[in-house]
């Protein structure tokens, strides 16, 4: 993945977003507080599910921008699991997470990935590409490590959930897209489905399937109620974005194959 050239107002934002989002989620305090939420178990858990059903070939897996708390369990996996992060305390706590049984990399994501071609069989990235400047940039460097038709998952937050969209129709931005919330700011690049289909097309992948944790609707009052059976049917009016993709290139081994 190249880089702007230094100087240029792209390479700017870009480090801009790259400190900020690293004094933002450098260890767990920050993170602990919605991984432990049920909206972000049920993202995770179906992030995690789609990796270990889909990878195969029993090659490495690349868990892009872990934190310190990585959805992977390595022995869910058929090969290796190698922990990537651009912070080293959060790299440290998700290898103890792991009981130890991950390769730690320390990486910026927006540099290029550090990894020969075909380097893995799967790769997961949660909730990274809406902190890039270059999303298309980032995908190409998944396209390249994969293997050919390896696995790729990611999760986004959706910019357009049901009451978001509704929203919109009077006026209100949706909340993905606002300066002034606490983490939110940081969501440079937002996607909806069709978009990140797109976006993934471009840089080379098959969209296979499309997931969502929940479909919510915020009651006056703040009551919060959600359906996991609607976010199944119509995934895209979602609150998170759940995609697998494959790299394309020869078909790959069966999963048991000797």
């Amino acid at each position: 993945m190249s880089e702007p050239p230094t100087g240029t107002s792209s390479h700017r934002a870009q480090a801009h977003g790259r400190h900020a989002n690293h004094r933002r989620y450098h260890d767990g305090a920050e993170v602990d507080g919605y991984v432990d939420d049920p909206y972000h178990r049920v993202r995770r858990a179906v992030a995690a599910r789609l990796v270990t059903d889909g990878v195969t070939g029993g090659g490495p897996v690349l868990e892009l921008g872990c934190g310190p708390r990585g959805m992977l369990d390595p022995t869910a996996l058929a090969g290796p699991l190698v922990l990537a992060d651009a912070a080293e305390a959060a790299l440290g706590t998700a290898r103890r997470a792991a009981g130890g049984r991950a390769v730690p990399v320390c990486l910026d994501a927006t540099r290029g990935l550090p990894f020969r071609a075909g380097s893995f069989a799967g790769l997961l990235a949660g909730e990274l590409i809406e902190h890039v400047y270059d999303p298309l940039a980032l995908l190409r460097e998944c396209h390249r490590v994969l293997v050919p038709h390896g696995l790729l998952v990611l999760t986004t937050p959706n910019l357009a959930p049901v009451q978001d969209r509704l929203a919109f129709l009077a006026g209100r931005a949706p909340r993905q897209v606002d300066p002034l919330h606490p983490y939110l700011w940081l969501h440079i690049r937002p996607f909806t489905a069709s978009l990140l289909r797109r976006t993934l097309r471009r840089a080379g992948f098959t969209p296979l399937a499309m997931r969502s944790n929940e479909v919510g609707w915020r009651l006056p009052g703040g009551r919060w109620v959600a359906s996991r059976w609607l976010a199944r049917a119509a995934p895209g009016l979602g609150g998170s974005l759940i995609c697998a993709a494959r790299r394309g290139g020869a078909r790959p081994p069966r999963r048991n194959a000797p």
